[in-house]
């Protein structure tokens, strides 16, 4: 887990670097720029990813995509521009270990300083499906358990969840417990009946719809971390997002 920490670390730094004026511009810098600047970064410091990282943007004038086309054909090569909300998908390997971690970034416009409040609420609602859902974990428990448990408590307090959660380890999708897929929302047959166990690490990974009045639509917070279950207490293994990434950075 010492490790497992210093990785994950690495991993929240490459994104915190990418996500900054050191390499967007405004106007000039594309989606697609970032993430080979992300696999650059990774292959100068000796390291691996496990998976191709995407880097996709929601703005006020376009519609918000489905599941399926997002998670399949991503948001293309686009321009990135003041006002914006980036997000990343992106996993790193080492010493046979595995992270997968997704966060959001807000390009300030000019004048603010700080991201616009119903971007900071939004976020703020990630975070509580993500405390619902680690609030039910529970050393025998099956991962299908879990999931309903978490949706039905997540919807009861009017948010719009869709979980999707994963063990992490040797193999960036490992053995264990599955909690959900994108696309199984009512429980997911075989690895979601697999117990959760204690010394395990999990992919805390979901989403939540939000509905932004400013913007005339919803969008989504993705949000993914890595957590650890030891006995009886959940943890992240090195912290979540709680608020925003401002570029620049505030």
């Amino acid at each position: 887990m010492k490790f497992y920490e210093e990785l994950v670390a690495i991993t929240h730094e490459i994104i915190a670097e990418a996500f900054s004026d050191k390499v967007i511009t405004p106007g000039v810098t594309t989606s697609e720029d970032v993430v080979w600047w992300m696999r650059q970064k990774v292959t100068e410091l000796g390291l691996e990813t496990w998976f191709h990282p995407t880097v996709d943007i929601q703005r006020n004038e376009e519609a918000l995509k489905d599941h399926i086309e997002a998670f399949s054909a991503g948001y293309g090569n686009e321009i990135i521009q003041p006002g914006d909300l980036l997000h990343c998908d992106f996993g790193i390997t080492y010493l046979r270990l595995n992270t997968d971690c997704q966060q959001h970034a807000y390009v300030l416009k000019e004048g603010e300083t700080s991201p616009p409040d119903f971007l900071v609420k939004a976020l703020q609602e990630g975070n509580r499906v993500q405390d619902i859902l680690t609030n039910n974990f529970e050393t025998g428990k099956t991962g299908n358990d879990i999931l309903l448990a978490s949706l039905a408590k997540a919807k009861q307090e009017g948010l719009r969840p869709s979980i999707y959660t994963h063990p992490l380890g040797l193999y960036g999708h490992s053995a264990g417990v599955t909690i959900g897929m994108w696309d199984s929302q009512g429980g997911v047959e075989g690895p979601g009946d697999y117990l959760l166990y204690p010394n395990t690490v999990y992919a805390i990974e979901l989403n939540t719809t939000v509905n932004i009045p400013e913007w005339g639509k919803d969008i989504r917070i993705m949000l993914e971390e890595a957590g650890y279950w030891g006995d009886g207490e959940f943890k992240y293994v090195n912290g979540r997002q709680t608020r925003l990434i401002t570029i620049p950075a505030k």
